[in-house]
């Protein structure tokens, strides 16, 4: 898998706004925010897309929907509610090829998004 933005990040070679690590996940801040909280959360360990997990990934991707919603209540807003979306490949909004979830907060959200 080639060398991506969020790997430059986990090594810390480029800043970001860092809000949350463990040994298996780092949280930051979105740069193009959609919404008041916008953070993206990474596993440590790089997977291109959804379609490339396998079993052996499950809990990899446990930790990381674990680790949003462990920030989501030290936040403060998980009662009142967020969004998580991971996106797959250019057509479902994938940008970055390491997977990642988004979680948003700190407004309503409707669906269809907007």
């Amino acid at each position: 898998m080639p060398d991506t933005l969020f790997d430059k990040i986990i090594r810390r070679e480029i800043p970001a706004d860092i809000v949350y690590e463990d040994d298996d996940v780092l949280g930051f801040r979105d740069i193009n925010p959609q919404a008041p909280v916008h953070v993206l959360f990474v596993p440590k360990t790089p997977v291109a897309t959804l379609n490339d997990l396998t079993e052996a990934d499950a809990l990899l991707v446990g930790k990381v929907v674990l680790a949003a919603t462990r920030w989501a209540k030290t936040q403060g807003f998980a009662e009142n509610g967020y969004r998580v979306v991971m996106n797959c490949n250019r057509d479902g909004g994938q940008t970055v090829f390491h997977i990642h979830l988004h979680l948003l907060a700190g407004r309503a959200m409707h669906w269809p998004p907007g």
